[in-house]
């Protein structure tokens, strides 16, 4: 019977191991993958290093691209928009499937829907282990946004899309028409590096981006932003009049920042917030008096990732999205890659998953 390989994560500490499981029959609505790559996000990181809880044991990854092995004999075999897929189609998912008939999928955010799954933070069961990106094989539910990509985007850059760039799809989104609009980007991990990207292909009049990191910030020129700001230094003045201030950092003193540059009507986007920090502090008559608006967006809905798929197809030579993945590594050494990540703070590692 057909196996698949899965490195399984018990917790914190623990080292991963390499692990066997047979490929159990597709259950109805489902598509099994082949996958073929997988980047390391930085909740896999916090998952690692014990900043974040899931229950273990799991198969970590959720940043995926693969190809398509079969369908369930009920499976319609059309992607998300609709085109015909077909097996050996390479394709990209999100990263949560949900019941598209619940009251929030309906109000457009299905990744709060009601029957949520999240790959890459599931526990594997006996009859449930292959929904991570650090495994052979995918099993995509029922309720997952599935799309067709061109095999001409490198699989690293392919990888991202699902995660970093839906994120910052839907915090465009939110942002509303950036033509000609003044922006600030808070954070030059992947996330800013991607926003500065999506702004300027927006439009934007001017992006400036803030980090406390240097060599981020200079590699954020190549990815559109016109002027950085290096929050360590204390001479350092962040513009005023900024339309749209995008945080990415989940830094409070970040976010505070942001929300001061703001200028009359301006909007803050809060997107890198997902791990327990002190509570931002604001000056809610400044907010009034000034009409701020503070959005807040966690994960990504469904047109929000097809929005990042068309950017990529056209922007992937635009920007230097093949430099994202600093290195490279193997299934079997992913415990390798992990140490690496945390140690060398890249934007992203990868796990070519094509030599297994």
């Amino acid at each position: 019977m057909n196996k698949a390989k899965l490195m399984v994560f018990e917790g914190q500490g623990k080292v991963m191991s390499l692990q066997e499981q047979i490929i159990p029959a597709l259950n109805a609505g489902e598509i099994l993958i082949k996958n073929r790559y997988t980047s390391i996000c930085g909740s896999d990181l916090h998952t690692y290093c014990g900043l974040r809880q899931e229950k273990v044991p799991t198969v970590l990854g959720h940043e995926i691209v693969g190809e398509i092995l079969s369908f369930s004999a009920d499976h319609q075999q059309t992607d998300y928009l609709g085109n015909k897929l077909n097996i050996g189609d390479r394709v990209t998912w999100s990263i949560f499937s949900s019941d598209p008939d619940s009251e929030l999928a309906k109000a457009g955010m299905p990744q709060k829907g009601t029957d949520l799954f999240k790959y890459g933070h599931a526990q594997v069961t006996a009859n449930d282990a292959l929904h991570g990106g650090l495994s052979t094989h995918c099993i995509l539910k029922r309720g997952t946004a599935v799309l067709g990509i061109s095999k001409e985007i490198p699989l690293p850059v392919a990888a991202i899309i699902n995660c970093a760039v839906a994120t910052v799809a839907g915090g465009l989104r939110l942002a509303g028409n950036l033509h000609n609009k003044k922006v600030l980007i808070t954070g030059s991990g992947l996330l800013g590096m991607v926003c500065a990207a999506m702004c300027k292909d927006a439009g934007a009049k001017i992006i400036h981006v803030a980090d406390i990191n240097p060599q981020r910030l200079e590699q954020a020129h190549a990815f559109a932003a016109d002027e950085t700001h290096l929050l360590t230094d204390p001479a350092v003045q962040l513009p005023a009049g900024i339309d749209v201030a995008f945080d990415m950092s989940g830094a409070p003193d970040a976010m505070e920042q942001g929300i001061q540059a703001l200028g009359i009507g301006g909007t803050a986007v809060w997107i890198g917030a997902v791990f327990k920090t002190r509570k931002v502090q604001i000056d809610a008559e400044s907010v009034i008096r000034r009409l701020i608006a503070i959005k807040g967006l966690h994960n990504y809905n469904f047109e929000d990732f097809v929005y990042a798929v068309d950017f990529i197809n056209r922007n992937h030579q635009a920007f230097p999205f093949h430099e994202v993945v600093s290195k490279e590594f193997i299934l079997s050494d992913t415990n390798e890659a992990f140490q690496y990540a945390v140690t060398h703070k890249p934007l992203r590692v990868g796990i070519n998953l094509t030599q297994q």
